[in-house]
């Protein structure tokens, strides 16, 4: 079954921005069957940052999951709910469905790989996962930064992915890079060209 990405609009006034488990629980206190789902992927809420850890939600800003299609009417249900990220209330509205599509450069904010904390250590089993995915293209790594999940701070690096055939493209947007993928991490999106 391919995958998509179900993505609802918010409304609300700010979020952490280290908030994919808070929100991973939030949504699962509605939906408790997505707990066990290993291939499901929760995008990291976008915004603008305003300082001290906060980001301020924006006209776009989106709970979006990325999951196979057959299971878009498990998720339905969070449409018109509201959700609670750290005790700040986010209302959720009726979803659109995308499908993934192909593009040459991809990005995830933070990739998390367990036990490989060291640039080097990481790019190294980075590299063996994207062989294993037969993906051959140019790896970049973004400065080291944590996540906090379940009160332990966890090291990751942000990770572009550049020259992407089709094919590889569709590929890390179904599978992911790394670990913890429910909570924000390793979750490919493409790379948003800048404005001239």
């Amino acid at each position: 079954m391919p995958f998509v990405d179900l993505s609802f609009p918010l409304r609300g006034t700010c979020v952490p921005v280290d908030h994919g488990y808070a929100l991973f629980s939030a949504v699962n206190r509605w939906i408790p069957s997505l707990h066990g789902n290993p291939r499901l992927a929760l995008h990291p809420i976008r915004g603008v940052y305003a300082g001290n850890g906060v980001l301020q939600l924006t006209p776009r800003s989106r709970l979006t999951i990325r999951l196979e299609s057959g299971e878009i009417t498990t998720c339905l249900p969070l449409a018109g709910k509201t959700v609670m990220i750290q005790g700040i209330p986010l209302q959720v509205g009726v979803p659109r469905v995308y499908l993934l599509t192909p593009a040459a450069n991809l990005r995830a904010r933070l990739v998390t790989i367990k036990g490989f904390l060291e640039e080097a250590a990481f790019r190294e089993a980075a590299q063996r996962q994207l062989d294993d995915l037969q993906i051959q293209a140019e790896l970049k790594l973004g400065p080291r930064r944590t996540v906090c999940i379940q009160d332990k701070r966890i090291v990751g690096y942000p990770v572009a992915l550049l020259g992407l055939t089709a094919e590889e493209s569709l590929t890390i947007q179904e599978h992911g890079l790394g670990g913890r993928r429910r909570f924000g991490c390793g979750v490919f999106v493409r790379v948003r060209e800048k404005k001239s």
